[in-house]
């Protein structure tokens, strides 16, 4: 017969290691998962934990509660567009503001069209007024404004554009189309189904880059 050895004192009574990169991960993948597909009405502590399969307690050492939660999602959604982009401050791949832009725009659309986190968000930026949106957006917009600051480096709009004003335009006029996209297929008749579709969306958006920019 098989005999088991007793555990000892100290072993029965040592933690369980854990891997707390891997934890904290499987967390916030949890948090961002849950909030794009039921929205902060159930976005909870003890959601969270379920979906992440950990204690609830860890959300709070590792992120400090929900507003942690929110201010580590807010951070990774600014960011996501570098990674469409090779980030350069000496003007190897950028030589211009208008290619700067022109890229910038371009993978910023195909960036929120490619994430449905993204895309709530920023609707939620327009049609809601709560202290996780502003939280969310804030963070999102600090984060975006410091990478593009990097990459444009020392290259400069032409004189006599308002490139702050142009830019909001240009970035409103993406986020309406993707969102209007997502709820109906088109805006003002214009298809925005098909990948052809977003094709003409794409090169019209250059068009306009850089007839502004040049």
């Amino acid at each position: 017969m098989l005999q088991i050895p007793e555990l000892t004192a100290h072993q029965a009574s040592a933690p369980k290691v854990r891997n707390r990169a891997g934890t904290e991960r499987a967390i916030f993948l949890a948090a961002r998962d849950l909030l794009a597909e039921q929205g902060f009405q159930g976005f909870g502590i003890n959601a969270v934990a379920r979906r992440a399969g950990c204690d609830k307690q860890l959300i709070y050492r590792y992120y400090g509660g929900l507003d942690g939660l929110i201010e580590a999602i807010g951070n990774d959604l600014g960011t996501w567009v570098k990674d469409k982009i090779p980030e350069d401050t000496g003007g190897m791949f950028l030589l211009t503001y208008g290619d700067l832009m022109e890229k910038l725009s371009t993978y910023f659309m195909e960036a929120l069209r490619d994430d449905p986190l993204v895309c709530k968000i920023v609707a939620w930026e327009v049609s809601q007024d709560t202290p996780q949106v502003r939280r969310l957006a804030e963070a999102r917009t600090k984060a975006l404004g410091k990478w593009l600051d990097r990459m444009k480096g020392s290259l400069t709009p032409p004189k006599g554009v308002d490139a702050a004003t142009t830019n909001a335009m240009l970035f409103a006029a993406i986020q309406h189309l993707v969102i209007s996209a997502a709820v109906s297929g088109q805006f003002a008749g214009v298809p925005l189904k098909t990948e052809k579709d977003w094709e003409k969306v794409a090169a019209t958006l250059r068009r306009l880059v850089r007839a502004i920019y040049g």
